[in-house]
């Protein structure tokens, strides 16, 4: 008899325990919304429903930074627009300067060039411009200021940490005049390799737009502030020899939003000078402005260039978000069918495994009521 109770009891142990481990099995696929726990409930729907989560969550993943990058390019773009409108309201100014009513009185002349150097520190604050603690036209180096600009406006340093490098590298770019063509101002950089090491960086991420099996077909989201005021992108860049490249860098700086209004700051500085020794040549000084409003109005189109391009990678990742987005709820109900549990059988079940396991305790307390005397008989 004693053998034949203990059987019953490890029996019924065994069974209730099943029931509670079915009764938690019901709560946790009313509360996940799963149908499945493991592989072993139902492999082939379970491994399926695993792919369908692993694209999900990389769905979710390029959702994500999408979003950041984003905000990213539409601050550049802000930027891009902003610095673009400087200019034309230096070319304005130029113009005003360069009017034969104007550019006989030093005083009007100094105060259109004090103007014109205001203008060229506006357009270094907004390269050194931030987006959540980075700096949007620091290219891959997104932790240091990029620029600096001395008061007078003819030495523009950028500041570049390079991957790997413990410490950031210094470039100084300064406008001097070219002593084989008074009057023509050219910029002196300290180290044009590393200048054109910085330009042709990318930041190429897989966010859904292209194939990553090919990084040239991923969006590059970098644009360095060097890119921005010389127009010429890293795409550009990389295409071209390293001497070819670093002449073109030469040009365009030469003739970039900074270097244009600082030639006509350095310019004015001479022609106020002239005026109040009294040997100013007023008509001189007027083609000259005319010469640098010329070359303004196509750094105008440079910048415009990168405006129109940033513009489009917006609209790129507008697009590739709308397809994410829309992937996203696709894959949704994919897994609903795969893993999903069905709300009204997963309450029936719960409430039929509860009902069994309240009856199980009451059988329980009936059971375990045998005392020592029951084993004695």
């Amino acid at each position: 008899m004693r053998v034949t109770n203990t059987s019953t009891n490890r029996n019924f142990t065994s069974g209730i325990n099943d029931v509670h481990s079915k009764l938690i099995k019901s709560f946790n696929k009313i509360s996940t919304g799963k149908a499945y726990e493991a592989a072993a409930d139902n492999p082939l729907d379970y491994y399926e429903g695993k792919k369908i989560d692993n694209q999900y969550l990389d769905t979710i993943s390029k959702l994500s930074l999408i979003s950041d990058v984003k905000n990213r390019l539409y601050e550049q773009e802000l930027g891009a627009r902003s610095i673009q409108d400087t200019l034309s309201k230096a070319k304005l100014k130029v113009e005003f300067a360069a009017s034969a009513t104007n550019n006989s009185s030093d005083a009007t002349v100094q105060t259109v060039r004090d103007d014109l150097l205001q203008k060229q520190q506006s357009i270094v604050n907004e390269l050194n411009a931030q987006f959540q603690n980075c700096y949007i036209f620091g290219g891959n180096d997104l932790s240091t200021t990029p620029f600096t600009l001395s008061e007078d406006g003819t030495t523009l340093t950028f500041t570049h940490q390079f991957p790997g490098d413990a410490t950031a590298t210094k470039i100084t770019m300064e406008l001097k005049e070219d002593p084989n063509s008074p009057g023509t101002y050219s910029y002196d950089i300290s180290d044009p390799d590393k200048l054109l090491q910085a330009m042709r960086e990318q930041g190429r991420i897989d966010i859904g737009y292209g194939n990553i099996s090919n990084k040239n077909t991923l969006l590059d989201t970098y644009t360095g502030g060097i890119n921005l005021l010389t127009g010429l992108n890293s795409d550009t860049l990389n295409a071209m020899s390293d001497a070819d490249a670093k002449a073109a860098i030469q040009e365009r700086l030469d003739k970039s939003p900074l270097g244009l209004i600082g030639s006509a700051v350095m310019t004015m500085n001479d022609h106020i000078d002239d005026l109040k020794n009294g040997t100013a040549d007023c008509s001189a000084f007027s083609e000259k402005m005319g010469e640098v409003m010329e070359e303004m109005t196509l750094t105008e189109h440079y910048v415009s260039t990168v405006y129109s391009d940033l513009g489009n990678k917006y609209s790129l990742l507008e697009t590739t978000e709308s397809k994410l987005t829309l992937s996203k709820q696709l894959l949704t109900e994919q897994y609903a069918d795969k893993m999903g549990a069905d709300p009204y059988e997963a309450v029936m079940e719960m409430y039929s495994y509860q009902y069994s396991y309240s009856a199980a305790q009451q059988v329980a307390t009936r059971l375990f009521q045998s005392s020592l005397f029951d084993f004695m008989r």
